[in-house]
């Protein structure tokens, strides 16, 4: 897949990216850019864009991912990468252990982003 080029995440995208969400109390779900995102204290730590998710990670473990075949940095736009987020690789969604090896990355995630300060809201534009 050429960087940046996701395409529209299908209903069966969407279906697999909520089956990846972490069952925990600081996890929500939104929509961000046409695609989904998930956030916990204000920080994303997995979006889904087009049929591919990317997950926010440490520098120990971004390399260790990066390692697998298929994984890749993670660049929404070309040229704009995301330092810290890496797109898990697009074959495990077919392999027979694909869905659990995602999820442990996405935990991995959720793990590291927990240990990030909370962000804090954007206070609303003013109009003139």
């Amino acid at each position: 897949m050429e960087k940046g080029a996701f395409g529209k995440p299908t209903d069966e995208d969407k279906a697999w990216f909520a089956g990846l969400l972490p069952e925990h109390p600081a996890v929500i779900s939104r929509p961000m850019f046409g695609n989904v995102a998930g956030f916990v204290n204000g920080n994303m730590f997995l979006c889904l864009f087009g049929q591919v998710a990317a997950v926010r990670l440490g520098e120990r473990d971004r390399d260790e991912l990066l390692a697998e075949d298929g994984a890749a940095p993670f660049e929404p736009m070309a040229g704009r990468p995301m330092k810290e987020y890496v797109l898990l690789p697009p074959g495990w969604r077919a392999a027979p252990d694909g869905d659990q090896r995602a999820s442990a990355w996405v935990q991995r995630s959720l793990d590291h982003t927990l240990t990030l300060p909370p962000k804090e809201p954007k206070a609303p534009k003013k109009r003139r």
